[in-house]
């Protein structure tokens, strides 16, 4: 394959900056990034947001949503009680809850980042009505099992896991990047103000029927006809998507390998993922052996264990709507790592309190500390994966995250629940406690949201893909690209440190193989080479450079050499050519 054509190689190598006086050859001109404390705050209006009518009436609708959904969460699980006195059966609501994201996560971001992503949440939305209606009829006719709940509660939440990493996708759509952390603690808020609400309502609407199953089945009609709501804003929104391949779609496959090969080359999101599972895995018993409590709490006193139940999980909602209130100034005093670390150790205290101490009003208080530990951890989280990752790749790390967070939930309450099982409610508690208090340690070296940011915004390349004379057809390859650099000796072992980070930036793109070599016959004389498995994943890997990337490759760029360019090589596997290619 011939090289690309003289000195019009700067796809791979970025033409020179100007540098003020007194800087270092490999100096670079500066790049916009997000500065300020730990978790940059923006506005300290927390409120600001809802200014936004987009934001605004998704906001509204999700809130409507999500209180039928709570109400749904609160009911199905008091029916898993009122059908069967296990506490790993009860335990398993919570698994089939997350387990679809945990088989699904990473699917359904890779599906956002393909498909148009308003269409793909109507037809998510609608599957998960669909799939509510069924078991509000079952419930209704009093026909429904511990095994058709299971089921079906599985079934709704795969719509639930599919449509989730589209959906937080969306909100850097709708507010500017320094909005965006207030965005996110909003869409907390919305969903804990819908857990403050939804718990109790749902406990009133079980309580209100003798039997469970009737009211149940009300609770489950009236949370499906809630997502209307939801249909209805994305029916009439009118979406201008942040990011436009002017390529062809990958495919479904394809995409998960490549949102796999960033997240293997992105180390502070592999972070962020080891901190969310470890903090589930654990707060996992609360939330599966939650009703179990009510019902030790609530068993002989003047309210139902139903309405115990709604009154404890909505005690968490009320904290968590405090906490996204109260965000925005909170993370203008203390970093990120703090603000995780007070929340651990109050998970610990509320975990501690449920197994040892029979107080429901202390319940309650530790409870309501518990959710605002809970929205302080999971806002903090969440807004680290959307600041870490490109538009390109946003919805696959979010559907990992996902993944990762509801898999420790999932995984979690099967453990909780069997320990539960075969000891009891006060021995699980406890054990997470000690589990969550072991892994403190650990999770306080893992650093989420430190220092500045990188600038994650689409590099616009100033000259077109490179145009060769022999053009390879989109699928030809395996591609491998070279670049040749001429560095002075002195200048040899800085620029293999820089030209070592370009790495990560090689393979978070697509490379499937990347190397520096220094020719044995000219010690001025460096090669980086790389390989893409085809000619279209290189041009895609034009598309997916970062701002802040290409600040990397201007810093190795700078190091060569001379006024001319560094020599670029594009070369296709050789494959023989056939006569029928040929003649075409």
């Amino acid at each position: 394959m011939n090289p690309g054509a003289g000195q019009d190689n700067t796809d791979e190598t970025p033409m020179p900056v100007a540098r003020p006086a007194g800087d270092s050859p490999a100096g670079v001109a500066a790049v916009p990034a997000v500065e300020g404390p730990e978790v940059p705050g923006g506005s300290s209006d927390g409120f600001a947001p809802l200014s936004i009518p987009l934001f605004r009436d998704r906001w509204i609708a999700s809130t409507v949503s999500g209180v039928g959904t709570w109400m749904q969460d609160t009911a199905a699980t008091w029916l898993m009680t009122a059908l069967t006195g296990s506490p790993l059966l009860i335990a398993l609501m919570q698994t089939a809850a997350s387990a679809p994201v945990l088989l699904l996560g990473l699917f359904a971001g890779a599906t956002a980042d393909i498909f148009e992503r308003r269409r793909l949440l109507i037809f998510w939305q609608t599957w998960q009505m669909a799939a509510v209606a069924l078991m509000a009829v079952l419930a209704l006719f009093g026909v429904i099992s511990p095994v058709m709940l299971l089921a079906l509660t599985f079934l709704m939440n795969i719509g639930s896991a599919m449509n989730s990493p589209a959906w937080q996708a969306i909100v850097p759509e709708l507010v500017p990047l320094d909005q965006l952390p207030n965005a996110v603690s909003l869409a907390a808020a919305s969903n804990n103000l819908a857990r403050a609400v939804g718990p109790a309502l749902g406990g009133l609407m079980v309580a209100a029927f003798v039997k469970a199953s009737t009211g149940a089945g009300w609770v489950f009609a009236l949370n499906a006809g809630s997502f209307a709501a939801v249909i209805w804003v994305l029916y009439v929104w009118k979406r201008k998507p942040l990011f436009k391949s002017a390529l062809p779609a990958e495919r479904i496959m394809g995409s998960v390998g490549t949102g796999l090969r960033y997240l293997r080359y992105a180390p502070t999101l592999q972070a962020v993922y080891l901190r969310s599972f470890l903090f589930t895995f654990s707060v996992a018993a609360v939330w599966s052996l939650l009703s179990v409590v009510a019902r030790r709490e609530f068993e002989h006193g003047r309210i139902s264990g139903a309405l115990g139940y709604g009154i404890l999980n909505g005690s968490m909602g009320l904290g968590a709507v405090i906490a996204a209130v109260m965000l925005a100034r909170v993370r203008a005093r203390f970093s990120a790592d703090r603000i995780l670390a007070a929340a651990s150790l109050q998970y610990i205290a509320t975990m501690l309190v449920l197994a040892y101490v029979h107080y429901a009003w202390l319940d309650i208080l530790f409870l309501i500390a518990g959710g605002f530990a809970w929205t302080s951890t999971m806002s903090t989280l969440n807004v680290s994966v959307q600041l870490s990752s490109p538009g390109w790749v946003q919805a696959r790390a979010l559907g990992m995250y996902q993944m990762v967070f509801q898999g420790g939930l999932a995984l979690g309450s099967i453990a909780w629940g069997a320990v539960a099982e075969h000891t009891s409610v006060t021995v699980a508690l406890a054990s997470s406690a000690c589990m969550m208090a072991l892994c403190l340690p650990l999770t306080l070296r893992l650093h989420v949201l430190r220092g500045t940011l990188p600038d994650l915004s689409p590099y616009q390349w100033k000259r077109p893909a490179p145009h060769l004379e022999i053009e390879p057809a989109p699928q030809d390859g395996p591609v491998r690209i070279l670049i040749d650099y001429v560095v002075p000796v002195e200048h040899y072992n800085e620029f293999v440190k820089k030209v070592h980070k370009v790495r990560d930036v090689r393979l978070r793109a697509g490379a499937i193989r990347w190397g520096v070599f220094r020719d044995g016959n000219d010690p001025e004389r460096l090669e980086e080479t790389f390989v893409m498995e085809s000619w279209l994943d290189y041009l895609r890997s034009r598309e997916r450079m970062t701002t802040d990337d290409f600040t990397l490759l201007q810093a190795v760029r700078d190091m060569h050499k001379g006024d001319d360019l560094p020599r670029v090589t594009h070369q296709v596997y050789a494959k023989e050519i056939t006569d029928e290619a040929h003649h075409a």
